[in-house]
C-alpha cells in the first residue's frame, strides 16, 4: 500500500499543491512560507530542491512496481509474457505521450517527441526488459555502467565550442553585425514566441546550424546549459520540436541514466517484496542506501554536477537516495506501523496517476481553472476583500486539489485503473 500512497503523494504535487503553498505565501510572507515557495520552483540549472525531486521520484516508483507486477505475469504466463506486456505498455504509454504534448494538432515538424512521459514510456520499457533477462546482481551492475557511462561521455566525448542559449547566440549574432537574428534569438525566450525548431525551413534554424558548423574549435567536460554534449547530440539528432530552443530536457542522451533511476526503484522493490528480510532489516537498507546515495551523489557533484535538465548521474544517485528515504517513511508507517486511514486520498491518486496527469493537461495544466469557474471571479474578490488578501487564491486551489480527489476516488470505487 505504500508504494501506491508515496505514487499518489508524488501527484499531488505534480497536479497542483504547490498552488496552495503559493496562496499562503502570498497571504503572508514569512521566511517559513518563503523557503517552501522557493522548494517548489525548479532550480534553472545547477543544484536541487524539492520539486526536483518529483519527476525522478515517478520514475523510482515506476521501477519498484515493476518487480510486484512482472513477477505475477513471470509466474503465470512466463517470460515471454513478461516482455509482451512491456512491449506494449511502453507503446502504448509512448502514444498518449505523444497525444499530451498535442499530437498531430500542428504540422511537422512543431511536435515534440520527448516529454515526461515519453521518457517514463522509455525508462519503464528499457528497465522492464532488463528486469526479465537479468539478475539483481547483473541488474545492479548494468546500473552502474550506465551512470559511469554516462558521466564518460558527458565528460570526455568532445563537442563544438559554443554554447547553444538563446543570449550567447544573441551576442553572437551581434558581434557577427546581424542584429535582426540577434533579435530573434532574444524573442525566442517569449512565451508567445514559436520555437524555430517547430518550424519547417526556419531562417533562425539554419542560422544556428551555421554558426554550429562554423565552429572549428572542440572542447569537452562542460555541462552548462546548451553547452554539453547532452544539448548538443539533441541539436543535431533530435527531430520536431525541441523544449528549450536547441534540446529538450527530456532529450536522448540523458534518457540513459534514467534508465538507471528506474533501476534503483527496480531494487528498492525487489527489497519489500522479499521474504527473507525482517521489516526492521527492509527498513535499514532503505535508509542506509538512501542516506548512501544522497552522500555519493552530492560528492560525484564536485565535477559532474547536480543537473535535473540533463539528468546527471549525480543527479540521479541524489534523487534516487531521496527517493529512497522517502519510500522507507512510508513504508514504515503504512506497511509497518498500519497507519493507513490517512493515506487513503493518495491511494486513490496513486493508482489512477496517469489518468489524473492527462485529465490535468486536458484542463489547461491545473484544476484550478476549473474550480475557478465554482469560486472565482465575484467570490475570489470578496475572500480577498473580507478575510486576507489571496484567500481566494488558496481556495480556488482548495477547491481544485478536492475536485482531483473526487475523481479519483469516483474512479477507484469503479475498479477504473491507468497507471504504470
Amino acid at each position: 500500500m505504500s508504494l501506491d500512497a508515496l505514487r499518489g503523494f508524488d501527484m499531488f504535487w505534480i497536479i497542483g499543491a504547490d498552488s496552495l503553498v503559493y496562496a499562503l505565501n502570498r497571504m503572508g510572507q514569512n521566511s517559513a512560507t518563503k523557503f517552501l515557495a522557493t522548494q517548489l520552483e525548479h532550480v534553472a540549472w545547477q543544484g536541487f530542491r524539492f520539486y526536483d525531486l518529483i519527476f525522478p521520484l515517478f520514475v523510482f516508483m515506476v521501477g519498484a512496481s515493476i518487480v510486484f507486477s512482472l513477477n505475477k505475469i513471470i509466474a503465470e504466463s512466463g517470460r515471454a509474457g513478461a516482455v509482451k506486456r512491456v512491449i506494449r505498455r511502453g507503446i502504448v504509454l509512448f502514444l498518449i505521450a505523444l497525444f499530451y504534448s498535442g499530437g498531430f494538432t500542428n504540422p511537422w515538424p512543431d511536435m515534440r517527441l520527448m516529454g515526461v512521459l515519453n521518457r517514463i514510456a522509455l525508462a519503464y520499457t528499457a528497465a522492464g526488459l532488463l528486469y526479465c533477462f537479468f539478475k539483481p546482481r547483473a541488474l545492479a551492475g548494468i546500473c552502474a555502467g550506465l551512470l559511469v557511462g554516462y558521466w564518460a561521455m558527458m565528460t570526455f566525448i568532445p563537442i563544438h565550442d559554443i554554447q547553444l542559449e538563446k543570449e550567447n547566440l544573441a551576442l553572437l549574432a551581434e558581434k557577427a553585425g546581424d542584429a535582426k537574428l540577434a533579435q530573434q534569438f532574444h524573442d525566442s525566450g517569449n512565451a508567445s514566441a514559436i520555437n524555430p525548431s517547430a518550424i519547417k525551413d526556419s531562417p533562425v534554424w539554419a542560422a544556428m546550424h551555421k554558426m554550429y558548423d562554423a565552429t572549428t574549435n572542440r572542447v569537452s567536460g562542460k555541462f552548462d546549459m546548451g553547452y554539453n554534449l547532452a544539448c548538443h547530440f539533441d541539436f543535431e539528432h533530435l527531430p520536431a520540436r525541441k523544449y528549450d530552443l536547441s534540446w529538450d530536457p527530456e532529450g536522448i542522451l540523458s534518457t540513459i541514466p534514467a534508465v538507471g533511476t528506474c533501476l534503483l526503484g527496480v531494487f528498492a522493490g525487489l527489497l519489500l517484496q522479499s521474504t527473507r528480510l525482517s521489516n526492521d532489516r527492509k527498513l535499514a537498507w532503505l535508509f542506509g542506501a538512501g542516506v548512501a546515495c544522497v552522500a555519493l551523489g552530492w560528492l560525484w557533484g564536485l565535477q559532474f554536477p547536480v543537473i535535473k535538465k540533463i539528468w546527471t548521474s549525480s543527479y540521479v544517485l541524489v534523487a534516487g537516495g531521496y527517493s529512497a528515504l522517502l519510500l522507507g517513511l512510508f513504508y514504515y508507517v503504512v506497511d509497518v506501523l498500519k497507519w493507513q486511514t490517512w493515506c487513503q486520498p493518495f491511494v486513490w491518486m496513486g493508482m489512477n496517476s496517469i489518468t489524473i496527469y492527462l485529465v490535468k493537461n486536458m484542463l489547461g495544466g491545473t484544476f484550478s481553472k476549473l474550480s475557478a469557474r465554482l469560486v472565482g471571479g465575484d467570490i475570489k474578490t470578496w475572500l480577498d476583500t473580507h478575510i486576507a488578501t489571496g484567500f481566494g487564491d488558496l481556495t480556488i486551489s482548495v477547491v481544485g486539489l478536492l475536485m482531483a480527489f473526487w475523481l479519483v476516488r469516483l474512479l477507484y470505487n469503479r475498479k477504473v485503473f491507468l497507471r504504470i
